[in-house]
């Protein structure tokens, strides 16, 4: 499953915008972070960044990325996005 490509959705690149969130940093909790179940057959993926930086106005020193994915046959599609600081 890791070495199938990865697709965004319009949607997951929204939220993406909207949260602080890189495509790279996508990838790289799809590829390399902690997996588990999620509704619809999908699965959620997080991994911890460290981030050092100011979020909406306040510092943080963590930024989680969790992408939901669902898995197709030939592809992974991100229907979402997930972020949290700490």
């Amino acid at each position: 499953m890791n070495d199938l490509p990865i697709e965004i959705s319009h949607h997951a690149q929204q939220q993406m915008l909207e949260r602080g969130v890189e495509q790279a940093e996508v990838t790289a909790a799809i590829r390399e972070g902690q997996a588990e179940p999620a509704r619809k057959n999908r699965a959620l993926f997080r991994k911890n960044f460290q981030f050092d930086g100011v979020w909406c106005g306040r510092p943080y020193r963590i930024k989680q990325v969790a992408p939901v994915v669902a898995t197709e046959a030939d592809r992974l599609v991100v229907v979402t996005v997930y972020a949290f600081y700490f």
